[in-house]
């Protein structure tokens, strides 16, 4: 078996077509598959929590020998494909807050499994040698500058709000790129012990590898608490019964995402990262494919 992953080109092609292959050829929420396929299609966006999530349970579908694809996607597209039945699912959905607005517009077309991981959190993170501990502390820091990841994502929509709702960031500016761009800036500020401000959240292996913290944000603009679901597309319990059970039993916590983050920034190749997980945790991952049948 092996594990293949595709690149962004479907945003330019188009998902259907990108999908096709792995779809059937259907339009619609039902995939045409049936419970003899081995071919599974996880749709996943490029974060390091996901990259690392979707590798885990790919691996393991691999392990009970499902020919795996797994589609890098921008937020959105992610969201639709699984709701048109193009990709079979994904664990990479934060809820209530990153990805709310995506949430209510596609899942009536979706089957919602639930989280699969607790205790997630967005904000503003800055290094902890900042003498700055809210929002509202901020004036002039980091060149009046918030460095971001991409314009689709959750967190991108709840940093143009905070700099609406909050004052003191009137005057600031708001620079978005990808999450790896903020990783790179982050650590060259840190190396050089610099002022910087960013988009983060947890889990993230920055907060392992880096002395950080969340400014306190007293208006509440990115929420509370955030959970991390798995969603799949309609049928699939029908079509894929076994691959289903594994993706509604899949749950872990945050050190166990964060370890396998930490080895693919080290450069360990992801599939390799995931692949050494699964066989370091055999009692996790029979936990996933205990109502595996076949």
């Amino acid at each position: 078996m092996k594990l293949k992953t595709l690149s962004k080109l479907g945003m330019a092609l188009g998902l259907g077509f990108m999908l096709a292959a792995c779809s059937g050829g259907d339009s619609g929420s039902s995939s045409g598959k049936n419970s003899d396929s081995k071919e599974v299609n996880l749709a996943y966006v490029e974060w390091d929590t996901e990259i690392a999530s979707t590798n885990v349970v790919g691996q393991v579908l691999e392990d009970l020998g499902y020919d795996v694809t797994l589609t890098p996607l921008d937020n959105a597209i992610m969201w639709e494909a699984v709701s048109k039945g193009e990709a079979d699912g994904m664990v990479a959905a934060w809820l209530p807050h990153t990805h709310a607005s995506q949430y209510e517009k596609y899942k009536a077309d979706l089957d919602e499994l639930g989280e699969n991981l607790a205790g997630a959190k967005i904000g503003l993170v800055v290094p902890s040698y900042m003498d700055v501990n809210s929002i509202e502390d901020l004036s002039n820091e980091a060149d009046h500058t918030i460095t971001g990841i991409e314009p689709g994502a959750g967190i991108t929509a709840a940093t143009e709000k905070a700099l609406e709702e909050y004052d003191n960031l009137a005057d600031w500016n708001f620079i978005t790129s990808s999450s790896g761009a903020m990783t790179t800036a982050l650590s060259k500020a840190l190396k050089d012990k610099e002022e910087i401000i960013v988009t983060g959240w947890s889990p993230h292996w920055k907060f392992a590898k880096y002395d950080l913290k969340y400014l306190e944000d007293p208006k509440g603009v990115y929420g509370g608490e955030e959970t991390i679901n798995t969603f799949v597309r309609k049928g699939l319990k029908e079509d894929l019964p076994d691959v289903y059970s594994v993706l509604d039993n899949f749950h872990w916590t945050a050190e166990d995402l964060e370890s396998v983050m930490l080895e693919v920034m080290d450069g360990k190749d992801p599939k390799d990262a995931a692949k050494e997980w699964v066989d370091a945790n055999p009692d996790k991952v029979a936990e996933w494919t205990k109502d595996v049948k076949k």
